[in-house]
């Protein structure tokens, strides 16, 4: 089966960079499947798993918005952060969503209430990698 070269890059690091067969992400217009000798296209990532298809295994990885860039060469994936199933703490990551639920339901201005479902959306995405891997 035929590869190309997937990075997920964050302002840190390089967070992965291997490669793959596919990668599902989910977009601005909903799921996006990229294979090898997709046209080159640039789109706006919503906070969700992204899905690695490689050698017949899977990975997933909880990318925190950001853009996915399809080039002749490569996938780019340019992250406000992401995070590989092994660096998440899954205590803190319930305790973030418990929070956020909780900002959501105070009744505060329309800034902070934008902040709160960011945050619970970060929170749930990261619980959903995390768990993803058990099954």
């Amino acid at each position: 089966m035929s590869t190309f070269l997937l990075e997920i890059v964050t302002p840190e690091r390089k967070v992965y960079a291997e490669d793959v067969n596919m990668v599902i992400v989910k977009g601005q217009e909903g799921e996006l499947g990229i294979l090898p000798n997709h046209i080159p296209l640039v789109t706006p990532l919503r906070i969700a798993p992204i899905i690695i298809k490689k050698n017949k295994s899977e990975e997933v990885i909880a990318v925190n918005g950001g853009f996915l860039e399809v080039r002749k060469d490569k996938v780019v994936i340019l992250a406000e952060s992401a995070e590989l199933p092994v660096d998440i703490d899954e205590s803190r990551a319930a305790e973030a969503k418990r929070r956020a639920e909780e900002r959501l339901g105070s009744k505060r201005d329309e800034y902070d209430h934008r902040r709160a479902e960011l945050a619970l959306q970060r929170a749930m995405n990261r619980l959903e990698v995390k768990h993803r891997i058990h099954h």
